[in-house]
């Protein structure tokens, strides 16, 4: 039976499983746009890092920007920033531009790949610390 800070870690992580599903089978079969690849991958990152932070019961403020949660890890583990900064910085800029018109521009399928490939090395550095 899983207690509480488990089942909640876990719903993180499955919320953030459902958004590179849907991610990776749009870039597989090019049925949606790269801009919506780009956004469920920062949400991929986003939710992962939320439920690192669970995992350390350690609370956060409501926010979707990578960085800040990339800064709230830092103490327990100086290494973040060395391993995923690049991606997470990355990945940051998605869930903005992604979600308002403007002067921002449509995204590439190259784009696409890059954002995927950040969130997979997010999640992979995060199943790696709860082992």
């Amino acid at each position: 039976m899983l207690n509480d800070q488990e089942k909640n870690y876990q719903e993180w992580f499955k919320k953030a499983d459902d958004d590179e599903l849907n991610a990776r089978s749009i870039l597989r079969h090019k049925d949606g746009t790269p801009t919506v690849v780009c956004f469920l991958s920062q949400q991929t990152a986003e939710k992962y890092l939320k439920g690192l932070l669970v995992f350390y019961n350690q609370t956060f403020p409501k926010t979707h920007d990578l960085l800040e949660l990339e800064t709230l890890l830092l103490k327990r583990m100086p290494e973040i920033e060395k391993n995923l900064h690049q991606y997470l910085k990355l990945l940051n800029r998605y869930y903005i531009e992604t979600r308002y018109p403007g002067d921002y521009p449509e995204f590439s399928w190259h784009d696409a790949e890059e954002a995927f490939e950040s969130s997979k090395r997010t999640k992979e550095f995060v199943l790696e610390k709860i082992k």
